[in-house]
């Protein structure tokens, strides 16, 4: 080949201020974080609805309460093997199947007079979920260029601190002002509203080809899955033991009439959160967990000693939302990262332990309650952070390292 045939040489500079300016797909992303606020809420509506839903299912409100363990259980039941099943389905196609099942399941939940029926469309949401929640951040992470797959896995967990900022202090208002059911059937309208947004903004994507699928339980051998996992088990089953039950912890401390105030306290404290996690995770994501797992620890100890006074209440509220808000995408970051070439795999097997303590804290939860009071939870939630602290602490080379070695500053 001649001089003048020679392609011209790319210059690394030019190649680096390309990537900057491509942007995200914001439209799109917000599609899946509409989807992650809906699984969200739909899962934790109930917490805001206990007394109501419970009078009128004629159970008490332990029992209600375990309308969220059924939904975790479904999840978790059902994540692994429905991934593993529908890894070769387009991307696009399972989602608009997944979030179809939510419409199903929450306007049977929002018709239902019976506790049994309403358990199995609870159940039928959780089995939704698994299939959504398996493949939401690896979404997300296809939609961007690689120095932004951080913020787009952000930008859609943002979901979350919605759904508890927003989502849920409006569905204990509506639940309130006219009736729990139309807090359902309020979600099923917005399922319809997502399912057309979905099928004309968000891009589709291939499944996995059979040849490059690996055996799940061999992720858990990949260093790092397995401190993350374990993080992801107990840091969510602490959380969860308090808020499934946080109407009636609210209710013992004379606070009954001001749970839709707290929930968006909760939130807002949230989206503080997972704006500071969106915006430092690329740089700071051991200290941030670090941070996270010590912001609820103080927040629980404040619960525990001085939930006398309704300021300090309030105190545990922020710290607690400020450290939880952006751990959905920390641990999902963490497992991504860790998991390397197998991080579907190990984002379904997040996504089960995730609901395994969903329904452990539900469980768990209501055997505290009946037997020793909702006073109890704050100093359940001090011992399992313990261990959560320890594990990250050690994880400092794999699962939660100084610095993502993965992705481009």
């Amino acid at each position: 080949m001649s001089i003048s045939e020679k392609k011209p040489s790319v210059d690394p500079g030019s190649r680096i201020q390309d990537q900057k300016e491509q942007k995200l797909p914001m439209l799109a992303l917000l599609a899946l974080a509409t989807a992650v606020f809906i699984t969200s809420l739909t899962e934790t509506l109930p917490a805001g609805l206990l007394p109501a839903m419970s009078s009128d299912l004629n159970v008490s409100e332990s029992a209600t309460g375990q309308t969220v363990t059924i939904y975790a259980i479904g999840t978790a039941l059902t994540a692994i093997p429905l991934t593993a099943a529908t890894a070769g389905w387009r991307r696009k196609q399972l989602l608009l199947v997944a979030m179809a099942g939510f419409a199903v399941a929450n306007t049977v939940t929002a018709v239902s007079e019976n506790y049994s029926v309403t358990m199995v469309a609870r159940f039928v949401a959780g089995v939704a979920a698994g299939l959504a929640w398996a493949l939401l951040a690896g979404y997300a992470r296809r939609m961007a260029p690689p120095h932004l797959q951080g913020k787009a896995i952000a930008i859609a967990m943002a979901g979350i601190p919605v759904a508890l900022s927003l989502g849920v202090p409006a569905g204990t208002f509506l639940g309130k002002v006219i009736s729990w059911q139309a807090a359902f059937l309020t979600m099923t309208g917005l399922t319809v509203l997502l399912l057309v947004w979905i099928a004309a903004i968000v891009p589709d994507y291939p499944g996995q080809k059979a040849e490059a699928r690996t055996p799940m339980l061999r992720t858990l051998k990949v260093p790092g899955v397995t401190p993350v996992l374990f993080v992801t088990l107990v840091f969510v089953l602490a959380h969860t033991i308090l808020y499934t039950f946080i109407a009636t912890f609210l209710d013992e401390l004379g606070m009954g009439d001001s749970i839709d105030v707290v929930l968006l306290v909760f939130g807002a404290a949230s989206l503080v959160s997972i704006w500071v996690v969106g915006s430092q995770i690329n740089q700071r994501l051991r200290g941030l967990m670090i941070g996270a797992t010590l912001l609820i620890a103080v927040a629980a100890a404040l619960l525990a000693v001085l939930s006398d006074s309704t300021a300090m209440v309030y105190l545990a509220v922020v710290l607690w939302g400020l450290g939880w808000g952006g751990a959905p995408t920390l641990l999902q970051t963490a497992a991504g990262d860790a998991g390397g070439e197998q991080a579907d795999a190990a984002q379904a097997m997040l996504v089960t332990l995730w609901n395994v303590a969903m329904a452990g804290g539900g469980i768990l939860g209501g055997i505290l309650l009946d037997a020793v009071g909702s006073t109890s939870f704050p100093w359940t939630i001090l011992v399992l952070l313990v261990p959560v602290l320890v594990v990250v602490l050690a994880a400092r080379s794999h699962g939660f390292p100084a610095k993502r070695a993965s992705v481009d500053a």
